[in-house]
């Protein structure tokens, strides 16, 4: 007795999972291979911790442990390294210079490569790494867009909530500057799940006063 379609269609559906699950399996491990090194900065918003490997950085963090430094025309502001390993890869110290250059000479941090990014939600096509990447190369310093714009501009007019998903999952905030996606209404709207919105006011004003005094 010869086996049904049906039964050759779920044996196909099987493989195709299975092969699917196998290569996503494989693309883990990979990733998993990173060496991972970690830098602290002691910057304007606080510490900041950069995590990255020689194919570049995999997230920033900023630990908010300190209120933002207010501004002064007799000093400019300043991000230094606090601690780092031994050896630093070139995709980590290219991402040290940029931060260094966005607080202490903004002006000059455009003109600065940004380090290549290693991190899965910014690899592939999907909808996070999309509109974080057309955020990253069309909204530029001292500009904001809304959350409903950015979603048009990725091509999904109606994704606004998925929008402000991708800006909370953003791996490198500063870099990829969700602190530029603001509510249609002017109003700023929430940073990092609401518990850095005076960090956003913050960087928008640093952005809005070109980093002057």
């Amino acid at each position: 007795m010869g086996s049904s379609p049906c039964g050759a269609i779920r044996g196909v559906n099987f493989l195709a999972h299975s092969l699917q699950s196998r290569a996503e399996d494989m693309k883990k491990r990979r990733e998993s291979r990173c060496t991972q090194k970690t830098i602290s900065l002691l910057s304007p918003l606080g510490k900041i911790q950069v995590s990255g490997c020689e194919n570049g950085v995999h997230t920033i963090q900023i630990l908010m442990d300190v209120a933002p430094a207010e501004r002064s025309g007799e000093a400019p502001l300043s991000c230094v390294v606090n601690d780092s390993p031994a050896e630093m890869s070139p995709e980590l110290q290219r991402c040290v210079e940029w931060l260094q250059a966005y607080f202490g000479e903004p002006q000059t941090a455009g003109s600065l490569p940004l380090p290549a990014f290693h991190h899965p939600a910014l690899q592939g096509d999907a909808f996070t790494s999309r509109v974080l990447q057309i955020l990253l190369r069309d909204v530029k310093f001292g500009e904001t867009v809304s959350y409903k714009r950015l979603a048009e501009m990725a091509g999904s007019p109606r994704a606004v909530r998925a929008v402000g998903g991708a800006m909370r999952r953003n791996p490198v905030p500063l870099l990829i500057p969700c602190h530029r996606v603001i509510s249609s209404s002017g109003r700023s709207g929430p940073y990092m799940g609401g518990k850095g919105d005076h960090l956003k006011q913050w960087l928008l004003t640093h952005e809005r006063l070109g980093g002057k005094g």
